[in-house]
């Protein structure tokens, strides 16, 4: 339940964005009614105007999944509050600039912070990270939680390049769909993947 959350902002990115994509001159005119005083120029046209009501629905989007944690009283990760201020300084530059090229970066930017902090903790802090989220649940040695640990770095670094090829090598269209179900898919490959050498080691410490 709680990666389709995290994704959530993602879909509704998406959506926006194809409903936007195929009624142009809708997205043009809602975009230029509503945005108007925030962009440069004042008005927004037919090629940019998907990309700049998708990132206003992903904002919105972020800040009420944070609102409704807090009216819940559950605990905002960290990494929601850098996606907040991420979506809100890159978004608030593509819809001023009423230009893409920002908010594409807002994924790898992402990535990185994560992975970032991943490392820092294990090499500076020595303190794993994906040993604190899971170590409750299973035993291992510290020798495979840094294995699991350093994984995630590299799976993090690697896609915030992946975003960025896709990003500024193929059209803004492409790039939606890489974001929602290229980001997901290759997600949950890599989760399965860790699963399984998990699993082996679980298997292979715990026998009598």
């Amino acid at each position: 339940m709680k990666i389709l959350f995290d994704f959530l902002p993602i879909a509704l990115f998406f959506g926006m964005f194809k409903y936007a994509e195929g009624h142009k001159d809708w997205a043009a005119s809602t975009a230029t009614e509503w945005l108007g005083f925030m962009v440069s120029g004042g008005v927004v046209g037919p090629a940019e105007a998907p990309v700049l009501l998708a990132t206003v629905v992903v904002i919105v989007a972020t800040l009420l999944q944070i609102l409704w944690l807090k009216a819940r009283g559950r605990k905002v990760d960290t990494m929601l509050w850098v996606s907040l201020g991420l979506v809100t300084a890159l978004g608030g530059a593509t819809i001023y600039f009423h230009s893409e090229n920002f908010i594409k970066w807002k994924p790898t930017v992402l990535y990185w912070v994560m992975g970032g902090a991943l490392l820092f903790g294990q090499l500076v802090l020595k303190k794993n990270g994906i040993k604190s989220l899971m170590g409750a649940q299973m035993v291992l040695p510290d020798a495979v939680w840094r294995t699991v640990n350093f994984s995630w770095v590299a799976f993090f670094t690697l896609m915030g390049f992946l975003n960025l090829w896709v990003a500024f090598n193929f059209s803004t269209s492409t790039w939606v769909n890489f974001k929602l179900f290229g980001g997901l898919g290759l997600m949950l490959v890599f989760v399965l993947v860790q699963a399984a050498f998990l699993n082996k080691h679980i298997k292979t410490d715990t026998a009598p």
